[in-house]
């Protein structure tokens, strides 16, 4: 072999190179902007076969945009955004996942983030705008017999409950409108729960026993004499003594060199003592029975006996007692 100057005998012998091939072009990026999604493809039920992504993005956005009807009575109504909520969607992800698909009837989710203080904001101030406190029933008189004011239930939001049930609203995509979760508050007292009431017709020497506002019994009984009128207004009954001692009213001239007279045949209260808020005044019973029927006490409601008696067992203190001239 001949050796060219500078070769070595180790070296290979010089070939030309290959030939090289031509490098195929790059394949042009798929425009999503472009291309259209499969016919019968939905996300979220929404239908958004045949458009392009651009076109999806906006559809599937305005469908998830849809505002939420939240119903705290059926006046009292009021509609909130997703947005407005702390609620958005991952549209764009499931824009991407439909390009993809090539089955007609694919159904894509499309998931919805929540922004969990936003939404408890928005409840808590809720809340605070629809807390209601429960109105008790009172009684007034009506056409001389008590009657029961309406009353009316409190509510307070179940905002723990609302959070968790809107939540899943919002991630199943329902727009129906929401019934927003209540705890409702009774009030202590009904028109049917008003208890026992007494009204005293002091023109007419009349007791009348109201239970519920209904007339339970009637009792002919003496009321103050014109120098010594019975009050009339709205009172209660404060104390209750059986066999009471009477004591001779301070300050009054009538009374005037008395002295306490023990419980007994004799005393001016007979056996049963039911004292009302009006100062010094009070129905019981008495040994007096021609007196029943007329205005002849010094301020107090006079009864018979077994009458002041049966009657002290059917009322507790705190019994309303209405007085009125009639």
């Amino acid at each position: 072999m001949l050796l060219t100057a500078g070769a070595r005998a180790e070296d290979p012998p010089p070939t030309d190179p290959p030939p090289t091939e031509p490098t195929p072009p790059a394949p042009p990026p798929v425009d999503s902007g472009s291309k259209t999604i499969q016919f019968g493809v939905k996300i979220a039920g929404q239908d958004v076969g045949g458009l392009t992504a651009r076109e999806a993005v906006v559809a599937v956005q305005r469908h998830f945009d849809r505002s939420i009807q939240l119903v705290v009575s059926k006046t009292w109504k009021k509609r909130f955004t997703p947005a407005q909520l702390g609620a958005r969607a991952r549209v764009g992800k499931a824009v991407e996942s439909a390009l993809r698909a090539r089955s007609v009837d694919a159904a894509i989710p499309l998931t919805v983030d929540i922004d969990a203080a936003r939404l408890h904001g928005v409840l808590a101030k809720l809340g605070r705008d629809t807390a209601r406190a429960p109105v008790d029933s009172k009684l007034r008189l009506i056409h001389l017999a008590p009657t029961g004011t309406k009353s009316v239930e409190g509510r307070r939001l179940e905002e723990l409950k609302a959070f968790y049930a809107l939540t899943l609203t919002l991630r199943k995509h329902v727009r129906d409108p929401f019934a927003l979760p209540f705890q409702l508050i009774e009030p202590k007292l009904t028109e049917d729960s008003l208890g026992k009431a007494i009204v005293i017709r002091r023109g007419s020497n009349e007791l009348l026993l109201y239970n519920d506002s209904k007339l339970k019994r009637e009792f002919h009984v003496a009321t103050g004499a014109s120098s010594y009128p019975t009050p009339l207004g709205r009172y209660a009954i404060v104390n209750k003594q059986r066999n009471p001692w009477w004591y001779p009213p301070q300050g009054s001239a009538w009374a005037k060199g008395e002295q306490p007279v023990p419980p007994g045949p004799g005393n001016p209260l007979g056996t049963r003592w039911m004292g009302l808020s009006a100062p010094l005044v009070g129905i019981h019973g008495t040994p007096n029975a021609a007196s029943i029927g007329y205005s002849a006490s010094h301020g107090c409601i006079r009864m018979l006996i077994p009458q002041a008696e049966w009657l002290f067992e059917h009322v507790d203190i705190g019994t309303p007692v209405f007085i009125v001239p009639a």
